[in-house]
C-alpha cells in the first residue's frame, strides 16, 4: 500500500471534521434538531408551515461552503472516474437507502453516533460495510 503524500490533509481533514461535529452540536442544542442531509432536504419537499426557513438556510450553508473555501484559495480538482448513467443509479440507490434506512451518512454516522443511538451505529455499520464490499467487488473483482 502507498500512501500519496501529496494529497494526505490531515490538518483539512481534521478542520472539516471540527465544522461539521460544531455545526451538527449548534443544531442539536439551538434548534433540537438532527443535521440528517436526507431528512432537511425531505423536510423541504414536503413542507410544514414554520418549518421551512431553517432548512432552506441549512441548504443554502452547504451550497456556500465552496465559496467560503474560494476566499483561502483554489478549489481542489474534481475528479470523476464514472459515466453520468453509473452516476445517476448511484444516486438513486443512496437515495432509496436512506429512506430504508431512516436517515443518511450525517444523520446516522454524525449526529446518531454521538447521541449513542443504537439503530444509527447498526445503520452506520452496515453502510459502511456496504460501502467497503462495493469498493472491493469493483475494484477487484470486476477489475474497473
Amino acid at each position: 500500500m502507498n500512501i500519496d503524500w501529496t494529497h494526505f490533509t490531515p490538518l483539512p481533514s481534521l478542520y472539516g471534521g471540527l465544522l461539521i461535529g460544531l455545526a451538527a452540536a449548534m443544531m442539536a442544542l439551538l434548534l433540537g434538531r438532527i443535521a440528517g442531509i436526507s431528512g432537511i432536504v425531505a423536510g423541504l419537499l414536503k413542507p410544514f408551515s414554520g418549518d421551512v426557513g431553517w432548512r432552506i438556510a441549512f441548504v443554502l450553508g452547504l451550497l456556500a461552503a465552496p465559496s467560503a473555501w474560494l476566499l483561502s484559495g483554489p478549489l481542489p480538482e474534481i475528479r470523476i472516474d464514472a459515466s453520468m448513467p453509473v452516476l445517476v443509479i448511484a444516486g438513486l440507490v443512496v437515495g432509496i437507502g436512506t429512506r430504508y434506512g431512516a436517515g443518511c451518512t450525517s444523520g446516522h454516522g454524525v449526529c446518531g453516533i454521538s447521541r449513542l443511538s443504537p439503530r444509527s451505529i447498526v445503520a452506520t455499520l452496515i453502510f459502511m460495510a456496504v460501502g467497503f464490499l462495493t469498493v472491493f467487488v469493483i475494484r477487484h473483482l470486476l477489475g474497473n
